[in-house]
């Protein structure tokens, strides 16, 4: 099974997270709401089972809880790919929410790296920070080895922005995860 469990506890943050690229129960809880729509979002168009279990200094701001989830999901994907064979390795995404369009390409490389191109008409959607989008996205790559480029070419609503930019990662990482071959797909032979 491709599957992985990570916990990470510092002063800041309590994080379990539980992820299996082939399916299962997605179960969210962050203690932000728009951020755990996001999460069940991404998981669900991954096609990924997922259960995060998160309990962070929300009465400072959400930045810690966002970035270090990002951070321990980043970890449990890496993990679960185990030696990527087989993988596809690439994937891209175009998604469309009402009048907002995201792009979100990404190589499972082993070398992360992030290009980010979304503005965000306001600056908070309930209890988070829409600028808190780049920094868990950044948390993602650099944890799971990915170059990931999000491009969101226009909208008007940070709510309709942020959620094609997480289907379309999450639909980006159905392909490049799944199984279509049976060596490591890169002309080093190693990813």
């Amino acid at each position: 099974m491709r599957e992985a469990s990570v916990s990470r506890k510092t002063k800041e943050t309590d994080i379990q997270v539980k992820m299996n690229l082939d399916g299962g129960k997605i179960c969210v809880s962050t203690g932000i709401g728009f951020f755990d729509h996001m999460l069940t979002a991404f998981a669900t168009h991954a096609g990924f089972g997922l259960e995060v279990s998160v309990k962070g200094d929300l009465e400072v701001d959400c930045h810690h809880t966002v970035e270090d989830t990002g951070i321990v999901i980043g970890q449990a994907l890496n993990i679960a790919l185990g030696d990527k064979v087989g993988i596809e390795r690439f994937g891209n995404a175009r998604v469309p929410m009402d009048e907002a369009l995201a792009d979100a390409i990404l190589d499972i490389s082993g070398r992360p790296y992030l290009v980010f191109f979304a503005d965000m008409p306001q600056e908070v959607i309930g209890e988070y920070d829409s600028c808190i989008t780049l920094e868990f996205m950044r948390a993602l790559s650099t944890n799971a080895g990915l170059t990931l480029h999000i491009i969101s070419e226009y909208g008007e609503n940070a709510h309709h922005i942020t959620e094609a930019i997480y289907k379309a990662v999450g639909r980006s990482l159905k392909v490049a995860t799944r199984i279509t071959g049976d060596k490591i797909p890169s002309t080093k032979g190693a990813l």
